[in-house]
């Protein structure tokens, strides 16, 4: 196999995306109007850029979860739990200028490849991401985005789910109360938006029907779009088929 390249460079009128697929096939930076919007640097592979995950989103509480009957025991990466999969650490194949791939490996006990397209428009970066099982699955997927502060973030949800003492989701929902937050929200009125003194704005969008707001660091502020909460494979995880992909989208909408 081939050297993943260290990155692949999108540019398209004020934009410009660099995607590192030898750093877990992450947006490495994202400029508009020459602007740096994403943390480009981190004490390990959890803290900078904006990073697939999968095939979990979030935490594994004590890396356990049961499929089918048997249990499964993950290592853990954040102890004493799991997290964010086992995609964002490793390197991706660069299958052309806009689509990287990988295949799902130990410590992951299912196989299957996931995929990502990039597709760089003049105002709007829409980022597609597809999990493909060969033996069916539970899974969810998503992107940890780490946005530079100073800016605000606009988030209108009805919901919210009430985290333990491990800041785990119990399932339950609750209206959501102000921040500073490390949460995960579900039915938003809007998509949330993100403001930059002096511009850009950036709203985010996807298909993915939940959102972690991370809001509590002084350096940077995390809008991640999930297929499922964190836990999710304890929860009410996906089963994900042969030949019935999970797909996810996410898409950032700027304007100056």
């Amino acid at each position: 196999m081939a050297a993943a390249p260290d990155r692949l460079v999108l540019e398209a009128g004020d934009g410009r995306v660099e995607i590192s697929p030898a750093d877990g096939g992450r947006i490495s930076s994202l400029t508009i109007r020459g602007r740096e919007l994403l943390v480009t640097e981190g004490d390990g592979p959890i803290w900078w850029g904006a990073y697939p995950m999968a095939p979990y989103a979030g935490r594994v509480r004590n890396g356990e979860f049961r499929f089918r009957d048997r249990r499964w025991q993950l290592p853990a990466n954040m102890p004493p739990h799991a997290i964010h999969g086992h995609v964002f650490d490793r390197p991706w194949t660069v299958d052309n200028p806009t689509t990287i791939s990988i295949r799902l490996a130990d410590p992951w006990p299912f196989a299957g490849s996931v995929v990502q397209r990039f597709d760089l428009a003049p105002t709007s970066l829409l980022v597609t991401m597809e999990l493909h099982a060969d033996e069916p699955m539970p899974a969810s997927i998503g992107w940890h985005p780490w946005f530079r502060r100073p800016v605000e973030l606009d988030l209108e949800a009805d919901s919210m789910f009430v985290r333990d003492a491990d800041g785990i989701p119990t399932g339950e929902l609750v209206s959501p109360p102000p921040g500073p937050w490390d949460d995960c929200f579900t039915n938003l009125r809007s998509d949330p938006r993100l403001r930059w003194p002096g511009g850009p704005e950036l709203t985010i969008g996807s298909s993915c029907a939940y959102w972690v707001v991370l809001t509590e660091r002084p350096h940077a502020v995390c809008v991640e779009p999930q297929t499922a909460p964190p836990n999710g494979l304890n929860l009410d995880p996906t089963i994900v088929e042969p030949g019935q992909p999970l797909i996810a989208t996410m898409e950032w909408r700027w304007t100056l």
